[in-house]
């Protein structure tokens, strides 16, 4: 094979004229891989969503009662933007308007993680260089990650078809197969994208940026129509899943415009594969030395984690815009439905509707502020494990200050996207900005805590850093579905953030703050510990 002029990258040697050779191991090695992280999104998306029916049941348990929901989103172009218009008065059409939008987000993150995962990320730690130092064609790494995918969307979709089924069989299948094919289109996009980064999380990031787009257009796309017609609702893969209408005529066409992105979407990222060497991109890292204030640990830190952070807290702006100005119609959605009433007013307090659902929208920043957070903590684990950390550790800097630097990003931005996220949520209500301000505030002390329990899993049990997503995971799936599920309170104060006081509405209480901070202060103190104890990964 010859090099490519052009682009200055020359082709890599494994697998000979066999480009999908090997594809089958390494099939069977990433779902190895992934044997504990796929089943655990594939059961939480989809068993959230297969469940829904017995929960929306309860809340919605007369026709009148839905037929209510349909005229009130009618008129409420607010809510709209966030669920989307409903299609139809049944059980099933209720379960789709409430659950497509935020479920195919969340097949998507799945897919992006996966696809980068055995693609770019193997090549930055260089496993992918050893792996094609043997008999494995170029193509065959991004084939096996984008079969991982599929493997765990299909699954996705299976999970949901059957949960569903007793709503009607064609519906169920519609909604199963929107969420699974939105989980595909994202997984050729992060495939795409990762042929022009170098790092595995900027492929992420702008991955993640595409998903954030594609929301961004369905809500404003949404927020002018009421059918889904409009066309930017059709210029995202998510209005797409909406437009397949489940358990309201479904549109089986749809699915047509999901193979035809995930095709040419997938075509792309192996002409761009095979025309690059492992390890490369086509877009290359800035070179330049480290100088000023880049030269010091918490510099550098600043430096890697800013792209995240200025990401995050422009996600948390524009978030906080959106569910402000949905607070004055939140009492038009719950109506008369006391169940509703009781649902929201346990997520956010007794103080009011509008008091109540402005609380749960802080409580629910807060839960997705948590993810930022572990995120940025585990960025640790990262550069240590891609052995990036050494070369800084082996010059004049202690373990405790280099990881120092990456806890100060870690821990003040998720002050500071908590805080972006209460003003755009006072801005877009148009009122009570002191209030709505240290109600965000007041989360930041459950988010330290989650990004605590992170440092302790790093710096103690690295190889478990699992275990951080998971509480993360588990809290957040306790704020967003235990209301609904009427779940015991015993259960739900797993969940820090059940800890603290529902505001605005409710009289503050700083006992639960302190208390959670000074956790918070241990457990950061015990990763940092057995972080100086332990051996560097290798």
């Amino acid at each position: 094979m010859t090099a490519v002029a052009d682009t200055g990258f020359t082709p890599a040697r494994g697998g000979g004229s066999r480009p999908l050779a090997g594809t089958g191991t390494l099939l069977r090695l990433g779902l190895r891989r992934d044997r504990v992280m796929v089943p655990l999104w594939v059961l939480a998306i989809g068993g959230t969503t297969a469940s829904a029916g017995n929960t929306l049941g309860k809340v919605y348990e007369t026709p009148a009662q839905r037929a209510g929901v349909v005229d009130s989103m009618a008129a409420n172009s607010s809510l709209r933007s966030l669920y989307g218009p409903v299609f139809d008065d049944s059980l099933g059409g209720i379960v789709a308007w409430r659950y497509t939008v935020f479920m195919a987000a969340f097949a998507a993150v799945m897919s992006l993680l996966v696809v980068v995962r055995h693609t770019r990320e193997e090549e930055e730690t260089g496993r992918q260089e050893m792996l094609s130092a043997a008999m494995v064609g170029r193509r065959a790494p991004l084939t096996s990650a984008l079969l991982v995918a599929l493997v765990a969307n299909t699954a996705l979709a299976l999970l949901v078809t059957a949960g569903l089924a007793g709503e009607g069989a064609a519906g169920a299948l519609a909604l199963g197969l929107g969420i699974g094919a939105v989980g595909m289109v994202f997984a050729t996009t992060a495939a795409m994208i990762a042929q022009f980064t170098e790092t595995a999380r900027l492929a992420k990031g702008l991955t993640a940026a595409a998903l954030g787009l594609a929301f961004a257009l369905r809500a404003a796309g949404d927020a002018a129509s009421d059918d889904g017609s409009h066309v930017l609702t059709w210029l995202s893969p998510i209005g797409w899943a909406e437009n397949l209408r489940p358990f309201a005529a479904e549109r089986w066409w749809v699915l047509l415009l999901f193979a035809a992105a995930v095709v040419i979407q997938g075509a792309v990222a192996y002409g761009l594969a095979g025309r690059r060497d492992i390890g490369m991109s086509f877009l290359a890292a800035r070179p330049g030395p480290a100088e000023g204030r880049l030269a010091t640990a918490s510099g550098l830190a600043r430096r890697l984690q800013r792209g995240s952070l200025a990401g995050w807290g422009a996600g948390f702006l524009l978030a906080g815009l959106m569910f402000g100005g949905m607070a004055d119609g939140a009492a038009d959605l719950v109506g008369d439905n006391e169940r509703t009433r009781q649902m929201l007013e346990r997520m956010g307090g007794q103080s009011g509707i509008t008091d109540a659902f402005l609380a749960a929208m802080v409580g629910m920043l807060g839960m997705v502020a948590a993810l930022y957070v572990v995120q940025s903590v585990l960025r640790l684990h990262g550069e240590e494990t891609s052995q990036r950390a050494e070369p800084v550790l082996a010059a004049a800097v202690g373990r405790v200050r280099w990881a120092a630097g990456h806890l100060l990003v870690a821990f003040g931005g998720a002050a500071l996207i908590m805080l972006l996220g209460g003003l755009g949520l006072a801005l877009g209500h148009g009122g009570n900005v002191g209030p709505v301000l240290g109600a965000s505030l007041v989360q930041v002390a459950a988010v330290w805590l989650l990004g605590a329990v992170a440092v302790a899993v790093y710096g103690i049990v690295p190889r478990a850093a699992g275990l951080a997503w998971a509480y993360a995971g588990l809290s957040l799936a306790l704020g967003w579905v235990g209301a609904a599920l009427n779940l015991p309170d015993a259960a739900l104060k797993v969940s820090p953030f059940e800890h603290l006081p529902k505001l605005p509405g409710d009289d503050m209480a700083w006992g639960p703050v302190a208390v959670l901070v000074a956790l918070a202060a241990v457990f950061t103190a015990a990763g940092l510990a057995g972080l100086r104890r332990r051996d560097i990964l290798t």
